[in-house]
């Protein structure tokens, strides 16, 4: 391992930028889990059973699986800005049909067309990463911008009851969904600035993008997507079951879950920050990226295993605290995780590649999220959090055994700024 060459500092362009994605992820994730919030309140009211509310979730994901590969293409195809445009546009009109839902039907009607237009957040942000910063602030510029889902899960219990005291949970969907067109509005007008002279011709784009087939036949792609499938769905479990979870478990009313339910989701916003961070810092010190990454990620994974603790945790200080260790642990390992399609392949492949594995993840999150629910309709929680620890070991596994650099790839080049101030590097092939 050899020493890393320097990099450009921090210009003011690749801060709007992340700080865009940042927000993106954050009305993202209001989006997405206010449904989790007011899951108890729509119980009571439309008489759901624990089996018919994730038969709504799974509907999330089942869109979500799909949205995630479609999107990946079309934003590798139509570039960064006008595909996460699209996306961004689509859901906060799916978020805001959330307040005319009358019964699980339409909930689920309503859940799918979120999570399949949700999709293009994370290839389109990945791929903006990919674009705009060097090796070894990617995993922390992913780890800033995938925090967004983090503080978007810490303020979500709150201002959800918050909104739901004051106006209703009808309004509240409208509330939340809104938020998107002002920052579409940001997004247009600051991200458009860009000098197109930054940007890759579409040809060369194309011709170095390569088919889905051809990304299939990679054992590294098949490692991302394992991981995925294994580890993202612990994720889901945490940010849509938590709630009902302290509900039902733990006796929580719809008050102490707006006053408790953030701090694991703010241990979770430290995690992602740190495991960022940290990876970068061994890049710098000479290790290579998906050394770097794999040794943060290794390192989460052991601190995911708190939940089993958390099963037998007698005070709900005790539970709430082993469940932060783990999203605190799931977090620095996401922030890794995201980073090493850039790591591995071409910019021109990053969004399909990223939604390839985002699809395998969202696959995983389905079949959790069905199982979830009659596990703990028939037995308890407590088989969740020992399902979800097993999941997490072979997630490493598959990371560790089959995601390895490519010895065809070229060595990195001295990243210099362009004229806009983005620090830029070399293009890589496949």
């Amino acid at each position: 391992m050899g020493s890393s060459p320097a990099i450009a500092p921090v210009g003011r362009a690749e801060r709007t930028v992340l700080a865009l994605l940042f927000f993106a992820t954050l009305i993202n994730y209001l989006d997405r889990l206010a449904i989790s919030i007011v899951a108890p309140t729509l119980q009571d009211q439309f008489s759901f059973s624990n089996v018919d509310y994730s038969h709504i979730v799974f509907f999330f994901i089942f869109g979500y699986t799909l949205g995630q590969t479609l999107f990946g293409k079309l934003i590798d195809r139509i570039g960064t800005r006008s595909g996460l445009l699209i996306s961004v546009g689509l859901w906060s009109v799916a978020a805001c049909l959330h307040s005319l839902a009358v019964g699980a039907f339409t909930f689920g009607l309503f859940r799918f067309l979120l999570g399949f237009t949700e999709g293009g957040n994370w290839p389109g942000a990945v791929k903006a990463v990919s674009e705009n910063f060097p090796v070894p602030r990617r995993a922390f510029a992913v780890g800033v911008f995938n925090s967004g889902s983090i503080l978007g899960a810490v303020l979500a219990p709150p201002a959800i009851v918050a909104i739901v005291h004051w106006w209703g949970w009808r309004p509240m969907f409208t509330i939340v969904g809104v938020s998107g067109f002002f920052w579409i509005a940001a997004w247009s007008h600051f991200y458009g600035r860009r000098a197109p002279s930054n940007r890759q011709p579409v040809d060369s784009n194309r011709a170095r993008r390569g088919s889905t087939l051809q990304h299939l036949r990679r054992r590294a792609v098949w490692g991302l997507m394992i991981g995925r499938f294994f580890s993202d769905p612990i994720w889901w479990f945490y940010a849509f079951w938590l709630p009902t979870y302290l509900a039902q478990a733990r006796g929580f009313d719809l008050v102490s879950i707006g006053k408790s339910a953030w701090i694991p989701y703010t241990a979770a916003g430290v995690g992602g920050l740190l495991g960022g961070h940290a990876s970068g810092l061994l890049v710098r010190k000479g290790w290579t990226p998906v050394a770097a990454r794999k040794a943060v990620m290794v390192a989460g994974a052991i601190l995911m295993l708190a939940g089993l603790p958390a099963i037998w945790a007698t005070s709900h200080v005790a539970a709430l605290a082993w469940i932060s260790v783990v999203l605190f642990g799931y977090a620095g390992w996401a922030s890794n995780m995201l980073s090493l399609p850039a790591d591995l392949f071409s910019s021109a492949s990053v969004g399909e590649i990223t939604g390839l594995s985002g699809t395998a993840a969202a696959l995983g999150g389905m079949l959790l999220t069905l199982a979830v629910g009659r596990i703990v309709q028939r037995f308890s929680y407590g088989p969740v959090f020992v399902v979800a620890s097993i999941m997490i070991v072979c997630a490493a596994a598959a990371i560790l055994t089959l995601v390895r650099e490519d010895g065809r790839r070229q060595p990195e080049l001295p990243v210099v700024p362009p004229p806009n101030g983005v620090a830029r590097e070399p293009a890589r092939g496949l």
